[in-house]
């Protein structure tokens, strides 16, 4: 291509992108004025179904290059700067930073967002519900190693409401300044992350090396990257945030390894159409309870995506999640009939049947 070709199709891309930036001012001065009127209403900033919405409408107008995906990545930071410029909120995650949680609240809230680490679970509950934070992301499961039983305990005790599920693909590397295999001695990392790995570790001789559990997979990237001779099992994200050297990629033993996020904060979602509902049901302990209560919902014509059985404070409790809204037609009565025995912790977009 010719010099003057090129500077050509330049001056139109700066041409567009002059566009783009006054069209996105343009949508910032309506965002300002949505914002006022919330301000006034005490309406809720961020609506997991009016982001959706927005997206299914973009990508049904969409005839170009662009896929869903790609248009999602790009509102959703529209989305993210629009909130933080009607109302700057803090959004606690359990850390540290460069955690898969981490990740997770960036993917919904974006780069701008106010983020606050917090280092546990029951603490991050503790912060939304004082509103400190406005909004808490907390892991709820993962497709190796289950339901993650804090999360049950704190929706159990605390009044706060699920608003958005995240669904984040979990892809672990083997970080070191080491420059060869036989010269690691340690690693560290969570336990849970060491159990993910099993079959790479043995495959490379490492399963004889002094593995060395700590509270998290960033934290073990910041050791490593300090002491000789060490090495970390830790998501890319966290060896670049200490610039540690990655001697091996995506080391985890199923290549579908996901968890299932919860965002949590003090309202509740309107319908839109694809909507999951999360409950906890306490049931008397009778024979045939459980069936009792599954056959109202299977007459009503509603699907379980999930059933888990837990014991929160002495007594056995089933996390249910099912396909609609609370405010369904064929869910709301229901639920007005169960209420002594359901506690109803939210309705939101669903992003995946189950994982």
């Amino acid at each position: 291509m010719s010099e003057a070709g090129l500077l050509d199709l330049r001056n139109k891309l700066d041409n567009i992108d002059d566009q783009l930036l006054k069209l996105i001012n343009e949508r910032m001065e309506v965002v300002h004025e949505v914002g006022v009127l919330k301000a006034h209403s005490g309406g809720a900033i961020y609506r997991p179904e009016r982001e959706k919405a927005i997206i299914d409408r973009l990508e049904s107008l969409n005839n170009g290059k662009l896929n869903r995906a790609a248009i999602e990545a790009l509102f959703l930071e529209i989305f993210a700067i629009s909130r933080n410029l009607e109302l700057p909120e803090n959004v606690a995650y359990l850390g540290p930073e460069g955690s898969f949680t981490h990740q997770a609240a960036e993917g919904r809230f974006g780069a701008m967002s106010s983020y606050v680490s917090i280092s546990s679970i029951k603490g991050i509950f503790r912060e939304v519900d004082t509103k400190k934070a406005r909004f808490g992301v907390v892991p709820i499961e993962n497709s190796s190693n289950g339901i993650v039983t804090d999360t049950i305990n704190c929706l159990n005790r605390y009044n706060l409401k699920i608003i958005a599920e995240v669904v984040l693909d979990i892809h672990h590397t083997l970080a070191t300044t080491c420059d060869k295999i036989e010269d690691i001695k340690r690693i560290y990392s969570k336990d849970i992350a060491f159990e993910q790995c099993r079959k790479f570790l043995a495959n490379f001789g490492l399963d004889e090396v002094e593995q060395i559990p700590i509270e998290s997979t960033t934290k073990a990237a910041k050791i490593a990257a300090k002491e000789p001779g060490t090495a970390a099992i830790c998501p890319h994200v966290g060896a670049k945030l200490h610039n540690l050297p990655i001697l091996f990629e995506n080391i985890e033993d199923k290549d579908n390894n996901k968890t299932r996020f919860f965002i949590i904060s003090d309202f509740e979602n309107t319908q839109s159409g694809n909507d999951k509902t999360s409950i906890l049901v306490e049931l008397p302990d009778k024979q045939g309870s459980l069936v009792e209560f599954l056959t109202d919902f299977n007459a009503a014509g509603i699907n379980f995506t999930k059933i888990k059985s837990h014991i929160v404070q002495g007594n056995s409790i089933f996390f249910i999640d099912f396909d609609g809204h609370q405010d369904d037609d064929n869910v709301a009565p229901i639920l007005k009939k169960h209420k002594d025995t359901v506690k109803i912790l939210g309705s939101y977009v669903k992003e995946i049947h189950d994982i």
